[in-house]
């Protein structure tokens, strides 16, 4: 808890001290009225003791005349012993209070059993005392002389009888005059007394009102000072908060927003209603669960000393946040905010946070602008780089392609299905010719294609295995063949305008998405007409000449290059060789296939095949591991071989992968026979390796090559030495 500061201690110490002074007058008062009741209750009982004094007096002298007047009764009748008990009494009772009274003694009343200080006398009250003392000092040694031998029947005590009552026909009048005088003494002393008390607890009474009323007086004077300078400030502080054009509010240690806060900060936060309210819940609903509970915690570390401010400002979870709308207002726009915490001390212990809260939507949509038009920038360049590197007539090729895979996708789509058999054959089939165009957009090295491809891969991987299928579920997939269209419509554009001398022919595509019925359908045709048109070589006409005559051997760089680069990605080095690819002339219906099953083989031997240099080494092989790429014409039909020295087709891992993944019990795949297991190698969606990246992992390559060899009844043969080699031999019929 923090400490009241100097400012206020001297603020308050005037009323602290008139307290304190206003309460010890009360005690003194107090005090004073105990200390009288107490001087009244001693003088009450020394008057008490005197005329008990008096009483046994006269009990002493009429036991001593019925003494008298029985003389010679039996000593041992109860009569007699009851009269000399109480005389023996009495005369000990007037013995002690006198002394007590003389001297201011001690004295314990019979009736409650409470001991008394007796006050001390003086002056006439003293005399009286004295008096009265002198007279029973006469009368008490003739009474004890007589009690002697009262009740001893041998001792004649007649005599001492009749000295003791002859003593007290004398004293008891002078004793009783002398306690009479001393009762009144003492009585108007008490009065007096009395009459001192009761005016000096009047003096108190009325001194104590009168300092109240000064007190009140200048205690609501200094209040109504303070109020004002409170609400002076109070007013300044309202005016800052009502012309600052930022949102300003302190927290304290449970999150609670304070009861004064700028005015704008309604309008930036979105919310009428916040003095008062937990911060928490203000943000509830608008920032997701994570991020909230991220705050909870950064406000409670800024609230613990030992961590530095500037450290856990770094980790600050609400920098540039999107507060999502909260109302039904559909044209409130979800904002970006900016929240800076600020500790507020009081002495060394933090008090309260100050939070600082700006609108900064329009400089976040504008960073995002300029992160578009920069991507976009560098997808440009990315494709314009290709575009001069790359053979035209492969851009070409990709282009056409690209459309194709689109435009089969489109249809695809298109297809009425609602049972799951028919879902689940349009998802593979889909899944296919998305893999296939990233496969060579992955080969041209245009990563803006790659990057589409593989988001829209995620998703048809993630409805692969969500079980149950509907159409509505591939509506999601419309944006990206949008994306794709839209980059391939950019390719042509600027292959366009680098041919100088040719008039622009592409035109770009637009398309509007509506729904899984009708998904591209007049932008695809519109762009594949476009594109057709798009030169086969380029002429710069004066600039850049290229040579067109290399074509092979542009294709076995494209295939070198494209295994290269995937390798560098998997950390693996490889070298492709190919003694055919530049010889062997393939008919032009089969020249896309091949394409297709060649760089997914490629792939296939990369990801899979090539062991990482560190194994090869191991193992005893170099460390640049070798595929070989050959193309061969049979006369009557097209032979592809890929073979790879790799670590070859590990068929139990397939078994072991095959029921980890519940498609066959333990039992059921330890039957498998090796061609049982390679059909479910070129199954849709089954993958030996364990993460899925950019490069594979999601089991649609080989699947690709089953549906390429299927659709040109082509032939399909695998040969492969565990820890050696595999080899593909894909052969396709000209006819």
């Amino acid at each position: 808890m923090a400490t009241i500061n100097n400012g206020d201690n001297k603020r308050y110490r005037g009323l602290i001290i008139s307290i304190a002074l206003f309460l010890s007058l009360i005690g003194a008062l107090l005090a004073f009225t105990f200390y009288t009741s107490s001087l009244l209750e001693r003088n009450t009982v020394l008057i008490d003791q005197t005329n008990q004094v008096a009483n046994s007096a006269q009990s002493v002298i009429k036991d001593l005349f019925d003494l008298d007047s029985s003389y010679g009764e039996d000593t041992n009748s109860p009569h007699i012993q009851r009269v000399l008990e109480r005389l023996e009494q009495n005369t000990a009772l007037i013995n002690n209070t006198l002394t007590a009274i003389g001297q201011g003694g001690t004295i314990t009343d019979d009736a409650d059993g409470k001991t008394y200080k007796l006050p001390s006398v003086s002056g006439s009250a003293q005399e009286s005392v004295q008096a009265a003392n002198q007279q029973w000092q006469l009368l008490e040694p003739r009474i004890e002389t007589y009690l002697k031998d009262a009740d001893n029947v041998l001792v004649d005590s007649s005599d001492d009888l009749t000295q003791a009552v002859e003593q007290a026909k004398t004293s008891s009048l002078l004793m009783n005059e002398s306690l009479d005088d001393l009762t009144n003494e003492v009585f108007d002393d008490a009065e007096r007394q009395a009459n001192t008390i009761r005016l000096i607890q009047a003096l108190g009474v009325v001194a104590i009102f009168a300092y109240f009323l000064i007190f009140v007086f200048f205690f609501v004077r200094r209040l109504r000072e303070t109020d004002a300078e409170a609400f002076a400030a109070r007013r300044e502080t309202q005016e800052i908060m009502e012309t600052v054009n930022t949102g300003l509010f302190l927290l304290d240690k449970d999150l609670n927003i304070g009861q004064q806060h700028s005015r704008a900060l309604n309008g930036i936060v979105g919310s009428d209603r916040l003095a008062g309210e937990n911060f928490t819940n203000v943000l509830r609903g608008r920032i997701s669960d994570k991020d909230l509970k991220t705050t909870q915690q950064f406000i409670e570390q800024l609230y613990n000393p030992r961590v530095k401010e500037k450290l856990v400002d770094s980790l600050n979870p609400l920098h540039k946040v999107m507060l999502h709308n909260s109302s039904d207002d559909k044209g409130l726009n979800n904002r970006f905010l900016d929240f800076k915490f600020s500790r507020v001390y009081e002495n060394k212990d933090i008090a309260r946070i100050l939070v600082n809260v700006n609108d900064v939507s329009d400089a976040v949509y504008l960073e995002q602008r300029l992160e578009k038009e920069r991507s976009q920038n560098d997808m440009q360049i990315e494709m314009l780089t290709t575009i001069l590197n790359v053979n035209p007539k492969i851009i070409n090729e990709f282009i056409s392609n690209t459309q194709a895979h689109i435009e089969r996708m489109n249809n695809i789509l298109k297809n009425p299905g609602s049972s799951q058999y028919e879902l689940e054959g349009k998802l593979k089939a889909i899944y296919r010719e998305m893999h296939s165009l990233k496969g060579e957009a992955s080969a041209l090295k245009l990563h803006s294609f790659t990057k589409i491809a593989s988001e829209a891969e995620d998703k048809l991987h993630a409805l692969q295995n969500q079980g149950q299928l509907s159409g509505n579920d591939f509506l999601q997939l419309a944006v990206h063949l949008d994306d794709l269209l839209s980059l391939s419509n950019t390719i042509a554009t600027l292959g366009e305008r680098i041919n100088r001398s040719a008039p622009p022919k592409a035109a770009t595509a637009k398309t509007t998405i509506a729904s899984s019925d009708d998904i591209l359908n007049s932008s695809v045709s519109k762009a594949a007409v476009a594109n057709h048109q798009l030169v086969n070589s380029i002429d710069t006409d004066g600039g850049l000449e290229i040579d067109l005559d290399n074509e092979n051997d542009d294709r076995l760089s494209f295939y070198n290059d494209f295994a290269k680069e995937i390798a560098a990605r998997q950390g693996k080095q490889v070298q492709l060789k190919s003694n055919t690819l530049t010889q062997t002339e393939i008919p032009a219906h089969l020249a896309k296939p091949i394409k297709e099953i060649s760089i997914q083989l490629l792939r296939n031997a990369v990801v899979h095949g090539i062991e990482a240099p560190s194994v090869r080494h191991s193992a005893g092989k170099t460390e640049i591991g070798t595929i070989d790429l050959e193309v061969q014409d049979n006369g009557s039909d097209v032979t592809l071989v890929v073979q790879d020295d790799g670590q070859g087709i590990d068929y139990d891992s397939i078994r072991n992968k095959l029921s980890t993944e519940g498609r066959f019990s333990e039992e059921e795949a330890s039957q498998l026979s090796q061609g049982d297991l390679l059909k479910q190698l070129f199954s849709s969606g089954f993958s030996t390796k364990e993460h899925a990246d950019e490069d594979g992992g999601r089991g649609v390559g080989l699947d690709i090559i089953k549906a390429q060899v299927k659709d040109y009844n082509g032939k399909l043969n695998v040969n492969s030495e565990l820890g050696q080699m595999t080899r593909f031999v894909i052969t396709l019929p000209k006819a």
